[in-house]
Parts: structure tokens; C-alpha cells; sequence
């Protein structure tokens, strides 16, 4: 298992970035959360797990270990994959997840796209007592916030005409460094599941 990834950003894209270990390019995929906090050239080191499958193997990585935890956690539910699992992390902190499953708040975890009724039940029913509070969460920083925003949710699907709209709507003022993470959240959940 790789649990932990330490190099040089090479590239930083909607859902993946490029982590240089060693002298070879990690491709690692990630939250637009995590990815909005690092830039290229800067030295990094995410928290990683290797989902590994018939036809490939794939690396994922969050700046936070509590990320990290939760990701693991939620695909040990049926029906929760890899992606399904970056989904609900790009929508809700691991915080957020661990107060909707411990509260029972079905309809927080129906805000996610691809997750129905069925999976919401499913996943409180099977995360019970699994989802711990996270620790301290890993501080970052976005020069080029909006932009950031709108890559994120265009990497998710989206098209950019619609991530710029979602992002003015629910930011109108210029957005500061800090305000990534709560911008992306805030943009996601007013898009719903509707993909455009």
C-alpha cells in the first residue's frame, strides 16, 4: 500500500495532478478541494491510497489525512466506488459527512450527484460508528481562486460557461484564498445533479 506521497507538483489538473517521487511522475487523483491548494513547482505531500482493479492501478491523494480516512471509509459501503467517493468528498468535509451520518441526514448526503435515496440509506446504515471527526485538517493556499473553482467543477462534468455561472451565483465578490474549499461546496451543491 502507498500510503504517503512526497514531491514536486508537476501538473495540476481538474481531477489529477502530477507528483514527481524519485524522478518519475506519480499521476495522482484527488478532490477539487485539494487540487485547488497546490500549484505547480510546489513541494507537496498527500495522504494516499492505491485502489487497485483488474485493468489498472490507481492512486489517490488528499493534503489531509482525515480526507484521506473517509475516502477509504465510504467505499467500503456496496455501491460506493472510487468516484462516487471524490464526488461526495468535493461536496461535503469529512467533518460534514461524519455529522450527516451520525445525525441521520439522509437529504445531505441526496445534495451529492449519483447518490439516490437508496445509496443516502445505505450508507448511514453501513457507516454507522466507521466516520471518526477529522483531526487538524492540512492549511492551503490558492492564488487564482475563482479559476480554480470553475476548473474543478468543469473536471466534474460540468461545462465552464455553467461552473462560471455557479461560481458568480454564489460568489459574487472576488474570493479570497481561504474561500476556496467553501466556494467549491457552495457551487456544487447549487448545481445539484443537474449536469449541463
Amino acid at each position: 500500500m502507498i500510503a504517503q506521497l512526497h514531491g514536486t507538483v508537476l501538473t495540476v489538473r481538474g481531477t489529477s495532478t502530477v507528483i514527481e517521487v524519485g524522478g518519475v511522475g506519480m499521476l495522482v487523483q484527488s478532490t477539487p478541494t485539494t487540487l485547488a491548494q497546490i500549484r505547480v513547482n510546489q513541494d507537496v505531500r498527500l495522504f494516499t491510497t492505491l485502489v487497485v482493479r483488474e485493468e489498472s492501478l490507481t492512486i489517490f491523494g488528499f493534503l489531509a489525512e482525515s480526507e484521506r480516512d473517509t475516502f477509504e471509509a465510504l467505499q467500503s459501503v456496496q455501491g460506493v466506488g472510487p468516484r462516487l467517493a471524490l464526488a461526495m468528498l468535493a461536496v461535503h468535509t469529512p467533518d460534514a459527512l461524519s455529522r450527516a451520518v451520525a445525525d441521520g441526514d439522509r437529504k445531505a448526503l441526496e445534495k451529492v450527484p449519483g447518490i439516490g435515496a437508496k445509496v443516502a440509506a445505505r450508507l448511514l446504515l453501513e457507516l454507522g460508528g466507521k466516520l471518526s471527526l477529522p483531526s487538524q485538517d492540512a492549511p492551503g493556499v490558492a492564488a487564482d481562486a475563482r479559476a480554480q473553482v470553475e476548473e474543478a467543477l468543469v473536471g466534474l462534468g460540468w461545462n465552464p460557461k455553467a461552473a462560471a455561472s455557479a461560481v458568480e451565483a454564489v460568489a459574487p465578490e472576488p474570493i479570497s484564498d481561504a474561500d476556496v474549499a467553501v466556494t467549491l461546496r457552495a457551487a456544487l451543491q447549487s448545481m445539484g445533479a443537474a449536469r449541463v
